[in-house]
């Protein structure tokens, strides 16, 4: 019987909700937002199935890319609604085109995130992008072993550890079956993006309202507009700085007919605080600071990320509108990575660790964690909780920088 008893433990994959046969389990979202699975003991036959399935209580052994290359697609519409170089398109575009199905991460109508299955394009554009929150992957491994034993292809893509759930689940590789996942930084709360989506809509409210009562002898709360429809969320837009200094951007219906969107919100990514709180590690799942997914071990066929550093390996390839890093793991990977056309830079591993310790690193805790989420229970916005946590002293700046110069002295003496 699956038990938490401690939340470092549980990646929050369902695999277990999914597999049990008695469907006794349910995910129950805790105190920060995340989902952990609760098991109703009436019904429970303790019959081990759901400890079987778990990627965090039988963890793979790591492996090696069989190669390594720096990409961009060369449809430079289709890269730059991406986060990167454009290379999940591109493989769910060839993959709807043999007449199989994608499954990926949406935005749903409350403009939270969960797993879909899709086998057209206009859905599949959907998954495009990033998306900083926990996905609910639902009964998503269920619908793709359905669709697998009907002898269509599928492909899945995911957080490297709900690859590896996927992969427990099925218990066996289906030939048809291509997994995707992604170098992960770790996934923050759901929660607190629920809360903090509330707090940048009702602050809207107010500063419409505020606008509206210039110049009026009247009550502040009188004027106060509907709340603002979001029509668009974009975690990483590259249009207005580039791929490097990416934007978060919020998007609303507009009041003019002409324009169907506006912008209610546009940060660049160090900013912003939602985005400067999931950079900083303060509200990642527990389990991210501890994960067991690193190193290759989801076995997913084909890993993809940014390719940081690509300035500093190739920079002919660099045009600041995004380049993947792509690892391709497995012998099916190599398969249908061949075929897609794409601009390809053979690289090294290395090449793309440098730039990207997520890969073989979890994410270091922040140390003020817990004081974030007292902030939040006591009533802090999202913006104040995070700009406490990561507020620095004078002195302690003052003695880190003279660190810093030390350092820099005795490298320029011991050349």
């Amino acid at each position: 019987m699956i038990q938490i008893k401690d939340k470092r433990e549980c990646c929050g994959c369902s695999a277990c909700v999914q597999k049990c046969p008695k469907e006794c389990i349910l995910m129950i979202e805790d105190g920060e937002g995340f989902l952990y699975p609760a098991v109703n003991t009436d019904l429970c036959v303790d019959c081990g199935i759901c400890e079987k399935v778990c990627p965090f209580i039988n963890i793979s052994e790591s492996s090696v890319p069989k190669s390594v290359f720096a990409v961009k697609n060369p449809n430079e519409e289709e890269r730059m609604k991406s986060s990167s170089g454009g290379v999940f398109i591109s493989l769910a575009k060839y993959v709807i085109s043999i007449g199989g199905e994608i499954f990926g991460a949406v935005f749903d109508e409350c403009w939270e995130v969960r797993h879909v299955c899709a086998e057209t394009y206009s859905v599949v554009q959907n998954m495009m992008g990033s998306k900083y929150v926990q996905s609910r992957i639902e009964n998503t491994y269920i619908e793709a072993r359905q669709i697998l034993e009907q002898g269509r292809v599928v492909l899945f893509s995911g957080t490297p550890c709900q690859i590896a759930g996927l992969r427990k689940f099925l218990g066996k590789d289906y030939p048809n079956l291509l997994t995707v996942d992604f170098v992960c930084h770790g996934v923050p709360s759901a929660g607190v993006w629920r809360r903090y989506l509330r707090e940048i809509c009702n602050e809207e409210v107010v500063q419409s309202a505020r606008r509206a009562a210039v110049g009026k002898n009247s009550v502040l709360t009188s004027s106060i507009n509907a709340i603002p429809v979001i029509t668009g969320i974009e975690f990483r837009d590259k249009t207005m700085h580039g791929w490097k200094k990416f934007s978060f951007v919020v998007r609303k219906e507009s009041v003019s007919k002409a324009d169907k969107n506006t912008v209610l919100l546009s940060d660049i990514f160090n900013k912003n605080p939602f985005m400067k709180g999931f950079l900083a590690n303060i509200y990642l799942r527990p389990s991210c600071y501890a994960c067991k997914c690193k190193k290759g071990n989801s076995h997913s066929d084909i890993t993809i990320g940014d390719f940081w550093g690509i300035g500093n390996t190739n920079s002919d390839f660099d045009d600041d509108k995004g380049v993947s890093a792509v690892m391709v793991n497995t012998s099916k990977g190599e398969d249908y990575f061949r075929r897609l056309d794409l601009e390809t830079h053979n690289c090294c591993l290395s090449d793309v660790v440098n730039g990207n310790r997520a890969y073989n690193e979890s994410a270091k805790k922040h140390p003020k964690r817990e004081r974030f989420y007292i902030l939040l229970n006591k009533g802090y916005p999202i913006s104040k909780a995070v700009e406490d946590c990561l507020y620095i002293p004078f002195y302690l700046k003052t003695f880190r920088f003279g660190k810093r110069c030390v350092r820099k002295i005795i490298k320029i003496l011991s050349v």
